[in-house]
């Protein structure tokens, strides 16, 4: 990154900047567009390997957790506080996503449907409110990077509506809440800044409502939400 920042410094006496006040402005507001690609974190129920009564069990042999792709829309509120250091939150941020656990059955049901590898997906309609801090190199004539850490509170909107159609389908909890860091650049244009970011969402709360009864669900213990989000905005 150094030898384009040296360019842009070099170059900066003679480009004219554009929107040379919108840093300075207390308040600004954006709109972001973005995909993320999410998965699952989990570990394994002591269920998976042996039995309450120490007999192997070996209804499910593999449990993967597989990769989605997702969108994200939200609407950007950015306090500035003072040349390199901002707060931003997203009130209205709707996150879709379909996450999915992958499994090798030795007994598939073939009249419910099952095969050897069965996958079972978890749809989610997630509205966000995250509160992140955001520290901010000097502008370098239309070009600025930036660095952002915070934490977010999750609801999912969609979270066991298709259980209540699909009995076998694992459970989730509806609220989740964790942690994010990422990176992104501004570019400054006459009439608006474009801000491409890539940040990843790390789940801090364990999202499972394990099941006994349901060979789907009492193989795992916990699970955790784990994204990763490139997105772009405009101010």
């Amino acid at each position: 990154m150094i030898a384009p920042l040296g360019a842009f410094a070099q170059m900066g006496g003679d480009i004219e900047l554009n929107l040379p006040d919108h840093d300075s402005k207390r308040i600004h507001f954006g709109i972001n567009v973005g995909a993320n690609r999410s998965h699952f974190s989990f570990s394994h129920h002591p269920r998976f390997i042996r039995l309450p009564n120490g007999a192997i069990n070996d209804t499910v042999t593999v449990v993967e957790s597989v990769n989605s792709t997702g969108i994200n829309l939200a609407w950007l509120v950015n306090l500035n506080l003072s040349e390199h250091f901002d707060i931003r939150t997203y009130p209205l941020n709707l996150v879709f996503t379909e996450k999915a656990f992958q499994y090798h059955l030795s007994y598939p049901n073939k009249v419910l449907g099952e095969d050897s590898i069965t996958t079972k997906k978890v749809q989610g309609i997630t509205l966000a409110l995250p509160l992140q801090v955001k520290f901010s190199s000097d502008r370098i004539a239309n070009f600025k990077v930036y660095m952002m850490a915070g934490g977010k509170i999750e609801y999912d909107l969609a979270a066991n509506k298709a259980s209540k159609q699909n009995a076998d389908l694992i459970k989730l909890q509806k609220l989740d809440y964790g942690l994010e860091a990422g990176i992104g650049f501004h570019l400054y244009f006459p009439v608006f800044v474009l801000t491409p970011e890539l940040k990843i969402g790390y789940g801090l709360r364990n999202m499972h409502k394990r099941d006994p009864d349901l060979k789907y669900s009492n193989v795992i213990d916990r699970v955790n939400s784990r994204t990763v989000t490139f997105s772009l905005t405009v101010e």
